[in-house]
């Protein structure tokens, strides 16, 4: 039993050597050299708190405070570096493991990595090889132009040929979840996440969202995307190319969304109530992320039903000819159409209002600046006539959107009004304005004429 108690001692010895040495060896004096070795290779100012030896549970190298960029744009509490100590005597550095602890990396720091990584084909080769066999992230945080993603978690193991065996990242809410795994010659992609918040774009709500795909160092397709959100459903797929600029296209199913909520993410002071389904396709090609929004097409048929448009009461405007008053709101059954948006342009045509005493089609434009232009043919009960069909101009902006007869039509009804008086001489007066502007060429499109 003495050898037992002699190898106690050793490793008791051990232990304490590697407890206590770092106390006595500084690494901190290097810490000036470090800097600005990194800060030539990045082309920015890089600042290091601290730099230090620790001994337990394996001999590691600790790296505080990291800050790069002038105005800290990235910043790491924390790196830990633990090496192989056999392996720093061959040709072959063997790295354990880099835990990197409180990361915070904003948008600009982002749009550099690609500049940070790029290889230098003038640089002399090392003479070595450095293998890192695992990467571990902690409390990592990506700070976007208007959101954030995270805190989260990563977690990278890598093979002995340097290729990446896995990844997977994990919001530390739970809400979130990632897999990385290779797929022949690329990388198949997995996404998981409820009840969870897009991080870029609009702040869209997912009840489920699934995603499953492959990637490359240039390219992503995701072939297979699956949601639940605001009471309804969409199933489609997408991909993306950013070696030269940005490519973005995809094609979707939409059923049944309710727009109550959904909406005023994109327009906040824009109210329709609905349940929409449609059948989006889209494409855009930009120099950079920040700029697809610029040059997004997309073209859907749509439909609405049981819904509340609200700034504009339709049959009012087409029965209230004298007073030239739309506000309101319009009850619908249904809402149809095509909507189309180039460039930030954005066209519904073949537009078609049903409620019950209410009907109406047209064309409406609306211009990057939210400006409205277009007509609406209501058709509307008129009294002892029936029913008439009143042209309405549609003018205004998004925010507050108006609806006026033509000049033709309020022309009649004021005529209409004065010889039959009000109530059925208004309508009747409305009737012939209408068909008159329609024999003389008055009723086409106000949006064309502008073009012209």
């Amino acid at each position: 039993m003495k050898w037992l108690k002699r190898l106690g001692f050793v490793v008791f010895a051990l232990v304490l050597l590697l407890a206590v040495v770092p106390f006595f060896v500084s690494l901190d004096d290097y810490r000036p050299q470090i800097e600005q070795a990194v800060s030539e290779k990045l082309k920015e100012p890089v600042k290091l708190k601290s730099l230090r030896l620790a001994g337990l549970p394996l001999p590691h190298v600790v790296v505080e405070g990291i800050e790069v960029g002038k105005t800290g744009d990235l910043k790491v509490g924390s790196v830990s570096v633990t090496p192989d100590l056999l392996s720093l005597l061959g040709d072959i550095k063997v790295i354990r493991s880099i835990d990197i602890e409180g990361l915070v990396i904003n948008q600009r720091a982002l749009d550099r990595i690609p500049v940070w990584t790029k290889t230098d084909p003038k640089a002399k080769p090392a003479g070595f090889t450095v293998q890192v066999r695992s990467v571990r992230l902690d409390d990592a945080l990506l700070q976007l132009q208007k959101s954030s993603f995270g805190p989260f978690d990563a977690r990278v193991s890598i093979a002995a040929s340097g290729a990446p065996e896995r990844a997977d990242i994990t919001a530390r809410d739970g809400k979130f979840k990632a897999t990385v795994t290779p797929a022949g010659d690329k990388f198949g992609i997995s996404v998981k996440a409820r009840d969870w918040r897009l991080p870029a774009g609009p702040p869209i709500l997912f009840d489920e969202l699934l995603v499953s795909g492959t990637a490359t160092l240039n390219d992503a397709d995701f072939g297979d995307i699956k949601a639940r959100l605001y009471g309804g459903t969409v199933a489609g797929k997408s991909s993306i190319a950013w070696q030269k600029g940005m490519q973005l296209k995809g094609d979707y199913t939409v059923s049944e969304l309710e727009l109550r909520d959904l909406v005023p993410l994109f327009s906040p002071q824009t109210k329709l109530t609905g349940r929409l389904t449609a059948k989006p396709v889209f494409s855009a090609n930009a120099a950079s992320a920040a700029q697809i929004s610029n040059v997004l097409r997309l073209d859907t048929p749509f439909n609405i039903r049981d819904g509340v448009l609200h700034g504009i009461d339709i049959q009012k405007a087409a029965t209230s000819l004298i007073t030239k008053d739309s506000s309101g709101q319009t009850r619908f059954d249904t809402l149809s159409g095509n909507f189309a948006m180039d460039r930030g342009t954005q066209r519904i045509t073949n537009l078609n209002v049903a409620s019950g005493s209410l009907a109406a089609d047209g064309n409406v434009t609306i211009a990057p600046n939210k400006e409205l232009s277009g007509r609406i043919n209501a058709q509307v009960k008129a009294g002892a006539v029936g029913t008439a069909s009143v042209p309405l101009n549609i003018s205004g902006t998004l925010d507050a959107p108006r609806a006026l007869p033509t000049g033709a039509s309020m022309a009649g009804a004021a005529v209409g009004t004065a010889i039959l008086g009000p109530g059925a001489g208004t309508s009747v007066g409305a009737k012939v304005g209408s068909w008159a502007e329609g024999l003389f060429g008055g009723g086409k499109d106000s949006t064309k004429d502008k073009k012209k």
